[in-house]
């Protein structure tokens, strides 16, 4: 039986080992946290995503969970509507929907596919030696430990040290302009606000707020700031609510239904400096160590299941490390590296400050029909598992 290490217990490194498992192999998740507390807010996944969790044994738990997006549209400031989508033409178009869940949820929903002895919390990786997939790591009960086997993953994230001792020449993330702050509203105050389902992302100059509607009653925003990374930080709900309080309703009355504790705010980076490979000997990188993305496509933990999907699908279908390995290079870095660079051109695009850039981006997007919309994200959204992996079930 081929073994396999997964360094980081995010929604990447849980999907690969759930892959690598259906393809039979013996799989070890260490994770550096203690305790799993999945950080983020809202988290919206994509028809691409849903098959890869189809694919992955978990769609079906996801359907029992999730909310299937039914509108979604862009706005001004001021409310006007600049475009509106009928998201129920994803299933037809693409054969699944899209759904929106908290990313805890999406969290549990791959840890509960994954026995509790194959992920071992407080684990610190310090090393890796791409030769022999050998890890050295540092548990929080002390000492050191070293861990070999067939092949390693790498899914230690934005900042990974796995990358950066792999690929030292590599600059690493980079800024990309902007901060975001995130919120979740509870339940019983989206009831008072009388807030429907529709998806929504307002444009500013230099400013952006979306609102997502969460299954179980819940609203997470998002609201974006164009400034120096590390800015901003001592800015509370308060001061976040002056920003937009003449944005159009439910905005102000959204950030004043926010408890204080809820509020999250990061600076957004992505790799926009490509890696020369997502392989370094028996070491596979994946979701934001090898290409972390902005936010602006909603295509990051998407990308990161398309990941685990390939890497276990090959996993399956090649007998030996070295096949499964190079296939994977060359399944995902073409199309994710595509997919960092249009992320970032999207986010500079949406974050525009200049009136008249401002008013000339709004007036494309007018012009911009659903249909059209729809044509222009299908090349994303309508991946699908190769034909050619072996059938999880057949296994």
């Amino acid at each position: 039986m081929s073994t396999a290490i997964v360094v980081g217990g995010g929604i990447g490194g849980l999907s690969a080992a759930i892959g690598l498992k259906r393809a039979g192999w013996q799989v070890t998740v260490l994770e550096r946290s203690e305790e799993s507390r999945p950080a983020g807010a809202g988290l919206t996944l994509a028809p691409n995503a849903v098959r890869a969790l189809d694919w992955l044994g978990v769609g079906a738990r996801l359907r029992s969970r999730g909310m299937s997006q039914g509108a979604a549209g862009l706005r001004a400031a001021s409310g006007r509507w600049l475009l509106r989508v009928d998201l129920g033409e994803l299933h037809s178009r693409f054969g699944a929907s899209g759904y929106l869940l908290h990313r805890a949820d999406v969290h549990a929903l791959l840890t509960d596919s994954l026995h509790l002895d194959d992920v071992h919390a407080g684990h610190q990786v310090t090393r890796v030696d791409p030769k022999t997939a050998t890890v050295t790591c540092q548990p929080a009960t002390g000492g050191s430990r070293t861990m070999a086997a067939d092949l390693v993953i790498a899914a230690d994230g934005l900042h990974s040290p796995l990358r950066t001792q792999l690929f030292p020449q590599h600059p690493g993330p980079a800024y990309a302009g902007y901060l975001t702050w995130r919120g979740v509203v509870p339940a019983d105050a989206r009831a008072a606000i009388g807030l429907g389902d529709t998806v929504t992302e307002s444009w500013g100059r230099g400013q952006r707020f979306g609102i997502v509607p969460l299954l179980d009653g819940r609203v997470y925003w998002f609201a974006t700031l164009s400034a120096p990374p590390g800015s901003h930080t001592t800015e509370g709900i308060e001061g976040v609510a002056r920003r937009f309080r003449q944005w159009h309703d439910p905005i102000p009355r959204l950030l004043a239904a926010t408890p204080p504790e809820a509020l999250l705010r990061h600076d957004i980076y992505s790799l926009e400096t490509p890696l020369p490979s997502y392989v370094s000997g028996r070491v596979v990188l994946l979701g934001d160590a090898a290409h972390a993305l902005t936010p602006d496509l909603g295509q990051g933990a998407c990308q990161a299941l398309e990941d685990a999907a390939t890497l276990g699908g090959l996993a399956a279908q090649h007998g030996d490390v070295e096949s499964v390995v190079d296939a994977y290079d060359r399944a995902r870095r073409e199309r994710t590296q595509r997919l960092v660079r249009a992320s970032a051109q999207h986010g500079r695009i949406a974050q525009w400050s200049h009136p008249v850039a401002a008013a000339i981006r709004n007036s494309l997007v007018r012009l911009t029909s659903p249909s059209r919309y729809l044509r222009t994200v299908s090349e994303t959204l309508s991946w699908s598992p190769d034909p050619a992996w072996p059938a999880p079930e057949s296994r």
